[in-house]
């Protein structure tokens, strides 16, 4: 990322934005890697579902932060 010459009117909100994202493509990871794993349709089902609320969350908070630059 790169750096900004001003900081943010709100550093605390870009910093929480950017543990979220941070935090969410490490839990996607993770989930991903388990997805091969599962053994029944309902446990990759489960797994998916959570990626998917990670992905809209991430998406969320990449939008946010590109709304505050």
């Amino acid at each position: 990322m790169a750096e900004r010459l001003f900081p943010t009117e709100d550093p605390v909100r870009e910093a929480v934005l950017q543990w979220t994202v941070d935090r969410d493509a490490a839990d996607v990871r993770r989930l991903l890697t388990w997805l091969p794993e599962a053994r029944s349709s309902k446990e990759r089902e489960v797994l998916m579902l959570r990626v998917r609320g990670l992905l809209d969350e991430l998406t969320d908070a990449l939008d946010a932060l590109e709304a505050m630059r």
